[in-house]
């Protein structure tokens, strides 16, 4: 399959379950947005967040004298992908090097995200480094090793167990030094409510900073869209320590229900650079709101 059928086939709960409330009646009434909240609540949006958007939802429907089901369909799905679109391009590359920086817990894919992200760079041409500043997790090194050969970019790394901040200034002075276009520097899987290692996250940060004091240009969240609402409090957490500029959302081919997304944008005004949908290389790309919607509620009322 393609990756929009995969994509389909993994938010297929969700659009079933919204066919059901559109199908089941002519009427914009009470009984269709109560419905419809609850089944976005069921896909991670959230309770109070949902209650927040059909607060205005209902309201726009009204002003535009929205009368049918079908017709709120439609336009709920436009104002879901308005919600979804966030603008906030990634800087067309400053001064050298532009540096991303990747966050988030343990196996939510961010060594797999920052080597599918150096292919696509060397791709357009781009010089690119990859930096190893996870040095808690065994084999973490190894693993960005492995991307950076798989893709023909410079690797910067020390031993395991390693200061990680030490780890970004080699990888700083390297780019530098070397004329890289872009340097992407992955870190440990951090439970978000350990404070020391969050401390850690923030030392890094300080050091970069200090290094180049345009860096980091992207300070990216890789969240797994099967963790649901556990996905927000990581973006709490991580958004709070360091300030968040983008999110990827993985594994939205297997049991997630897509309405984090949603939540993520509405709450942080974050956006979603990339979702994947499996391990290949292919099965990593760019966020696209509308087709992102299809994919959850269905592109029209006959094929949901």
């Amino acid at each position: 399959m393609g990756f929009l059928e995969r994509l389909k086939g993994g938010l297929s709960k969700t659009r079933t379950q919204i066919a059901a409330i559109v199908k089941s009646g002519a009427t914009v009434d009470d009984e269709f947005f109560e419905t419809l909240s609850e089944a976005l609540i069921t896909a991670d949006v959230g309770v109070d967040l949902v209650d927040r958007i059909f607060d205005d939802y209902r309201d726009e429907i009204k002003r535009r004298g929205v009368n049918t089901r079908r017709e709120a369909y439609a336009l709920i799905k436009e104002m879901l992908a308005a919600d979804l679109t966030v603008a906030k391009s990634m800087e067309d590359f400053p001064p050298k090097p532009w540096v991303m920086l990747v966050v988030g817990v343990n196996g939510v894919g961010k060594t797999t995200t920052i080597g599918k992200f150096a292919q696509e760079l060397r791709a357009a041409g781009k010089k690119v480094m990859l930096g190893a500043a996870d040095t808690f997790r065994a084999g973490a090194i190894e693993q960005l090793k492995i991307w950076a050969e798989r893709t023909g970019s410079d690797f910067v790394a020390q031993h395991e167990g390693a200061d990680a901040a030490s780890v970004a200034f080699d990888a700083m002075e390297a780019a530098k030094s070397r004329g890289t276009d872009v340097l992407m520097l992955d870190t440990a899987g951090r439970l978000h409510v350990k404070t020391n290692l969050m401390n850690e996250l923030e030392k890094m940060l300080r050091v970069i900073k200090r290094n180049t004091p345009h860096a980091p240009n992207e300070i990216l969240l890789v969240v797994d869209a099967t963790n649901g609402q556990n996905a927000m409090k990581q973006a709490e957490a991580f958004h709070e320590t360091v300030g968040l500029t983008g999110l990827v959302i993985t594994k939205l081919d297997g049991t997630a229900k897509g309405g984090i997304a949603i939540a993520l944008t509405r709450r942080f005004n974050i956006p979603i650079r990339k979702i994947g949908v499996g391990e290949g290389i292919e099965d990593l790309q760019d966020f696209d709101p509308a087709a992102y919607v299809d994919a959850m509620l269905g592109d029209s009322v006959e094929t949901i």
